[in-house]
């Protein structure tokens, strides 16, 4: 198999159903080679698992998509596509029937289900890992079989400014960014995670005389920061209460050293690691600094103009609805003009791609952000700027209002400490970060099936307390019964599988294509919906089949083998999001 595909036996179940439809095809056309070589990725057969009782275990449109090509009735090419492929499978097609108006619903035999087992387990704790690499199977979103490269690819998220602690909704950043770096990692891609902070510019000084006020006794300024932690950085801060006006910038760099240190020891409590925390004042160090360079570039390329006294960027010449300024009137660069140079340091240092989520009020930044990539002769499509949509905290049925200018805000910490971290990773992981969350403290707080990570986590832990139970040998010796995935061996049985065991293998077998098409569409949720229906299926399988003490002893054995994937799996599951497997609960 291509180190480019998602590694597995649905990988190879849908490979079976494309040469089959790519025989059907070149026999139709005279058995031209060109019939096959020349199909785009787009017109390729799709394997679904089928969602409704009766349908087959999985599902395929490849006649749907040859009816028009060959000119043919869908369900007279799916009839020759079932009968390619019980040629092509043998042994592990039970059948397939012709369903509707042309797709092809297959039963895959018991023999497929163990030697998907098999497969599960030869792969170990690599079993998904490694798709990305330039074959079919690492795409783009929605192009899973385009073929992509691995790619260097930098992830610059969370990058709260530091005005104060991290909040409660900056862990929905911190979690999505984290999980997204493992998966992508997972899947082969060379990850590199970027912390950027502004300390420089207005907000910053802002909180210098905000702390400055605090230490007086006085009025915060208007748009200041409030909230306890002013008065506690002013307390902190030597000097404070004496400092002059001229004495403000160096008053913000104290309380951005401090706060910055809080923000750091928060996320390395959540998990989250970063590779490099980027100084925004950097950019507008050195003579000429990387701000003067970028901004030459742009003015020696014909891209800035200068009206009332302030510099602009053509950002309407690259799809922008309007051009922005980079440097006003007062002479003070924009924000837009510290964040181009650093797109260019980025460039420069060789990264492929740029990914950089941000909030639900950065809307508009996006075109900017685009404009201004195109702008400096990038490709816009090499930076890609996820929205993740706003966090509501919910208790007792109402929700928070939050706000740092305010001072009314929960902090990340105080969430940590309320929930714990693995709640709150799995919680803000649970849905699409595109739709709004609202994260119910009591229900993650709650120690039963309700909580989905407590759920998970538990699933994990029943399984390694029954394998516990077992003498190591004896649970080795179930897992290698059957390690060739093409073996004939029977030391698994050869007997009817019951129902939950062929539901809980499936679900384990698709592991890769989740992991696959959460790297594509940047959507690590998908991992965490992936982590709770296999918890259900293994749940059910539990309560279902007996495994210790099962009769006769294959039987046994593929029952612990099939439960030790199951452990595995959940494992590397919650590692993808940053969650804990834990042995006992």
């Amino acid at each position: 198999m291509s180190p480019g595909q998602p590694q597995g036996p649905l990988r190879e179940l849908e490979d079976a159903v494309r040469a089959a439809a790519a025989v059907v095809r070149a026999r139709a056309s005279g058995g031209e080679p060109s019939a096959v070589a020349s199909v785009p990725p787009s017109a390729l057969p799709r394997l679904e698992r089928s969602r409704r009782e009766g349908q087959g275990d999985y599902s395929t449109n490849a006649a749907m998509l040859l009816a028009p090509v060959l000119g043919e009735s869908p369900r007279a090419i799916a009839e020759r596509i079932g009968s390619e492929l019980a040629a092509v499978l043998g042994g592990d097609l039970e059948r397939a029937e012709v369903a509707g108006p042309g797709f092809l619903n297959l039963v895959v035999s018991d023999a497929w289900h163990r030697r998907a087992l098999a497969a599960v387990l030869a792969a170990g704790e690599r079993f998904g890992a490694g798709a990305a690499g330039g074959a079919p199977g690492a795409g783009r979103a929605g192009d899973t079989d385009g073929a992509v490269p691995a790619e260097r690819i930098l992830i610059e998220f969370v990058s709260a400014n530091p005005t104060g602690p991290l909040v409660a909704a900056s862990g929905r950043h911190a979690a999505y960014g984290d999980a997204l770096a493992r998966v992508l990692e997972h899947h082969g891609h060379s990850v590199w995670r970027e912390y950027y902070f502004n300390d420089a510019g207005s907000q910053i000084r802002l909180l210098g005389e905000s702390v400055r006020a605090r230490a007086r006794g006085g009025e915060v300024p208007e748009g200041g920061y409030k909230g306890d932690y002013v008065a506690r950085l002013a307390a902190a801060l030597p000097g404070a209460a004496e400092a002059a006006a001229d004495g403000v910038e160096r008053l913000a760099a104290g309380a951005v050293e401090l706060l910055l240190g809080q923000i750091k020891a928060t996320l390395a409590r959540y998990g989250v690691r970063f590779d490099a925390f980027f100084s925004e004042r950097t950019l507008h160090d050195g003579s000429p600094s990387a701000l003067d360079r970028a901004l030459a570039g742009l003015e020696r390329d014909g891209h800035l103009y200068h009206s009332e006294g302030a510099t602009w960027l053509r950002t309407t010449s690259f799809g922008d609805d309007k051009d922005r300024v980079v440097v006003r009137s007062s002479g003070e660069p924009t924000y837009l003009a510290a964040d181009i140079a650093y797109l260019q340091d980025k460039r420069e240092r060789g990264f492929e791609r740029q990914l950089m989520p941000v909030g639900a009020d950065h809307h508009a930044y996006v075109r900017e952000l685009k404009a201004a990539i195109a702008a400096l002769g990038g490709d816009p499509g090499t930076v890609e700027v996820p929205i993740l949509q706003f966090v509501h905290l919910v208790q007792g049925g109402e929700v928070f209002a939050m706000s740092k200018r305010r001072g009314d805000f929960v902090t990340l910490d105080e969430l940590l400490d309320e929930i714990g971290v693995d709640a709150t990773r799995f919680f803000m992981l649970q849905r699409s970060h595109d739709r709004t969350l609202e994260l119910d403290i009591e229900l993650a707080r709650r120690q039963s099936a309700e909580n989905p990570v407590y759920y998970v986590q538990y699933a994990h832990a029943r399984i390694a307390s029954m394998l516990g139970r077992l003498p190591a040998e004896r649970v080795a010796a179930a897992v290698t019964a059957d390690r060739d995935p093409r073996s004939g061996d029977a030391a698994w049985g050869s007997g009817s599988l019951h129902r939950s065991e062929r539901e809980l293998v499936k679900k384990l077998a698709a592991l890769p294509e989740e992991i696959a098409e959460a790297a594509a569409r940047r959507a690590p949720h998908r991992i965490a919906a992936y982590a709770l229906e296999l918890a259900q299926e293994f749940t059910a399988f539990y309560r279902d089949c007996r495994v210790l003490g099962a009769t006769p002893e294959p039987v046994e054995s593929f029952r612990i083998a099939l439960s030790v994937a199951a452990r595995r799996v959940i494992a590397l599951s919650l590692g993808l999001l940053g969650v804990s497997a834990p042995e006992s609960m």
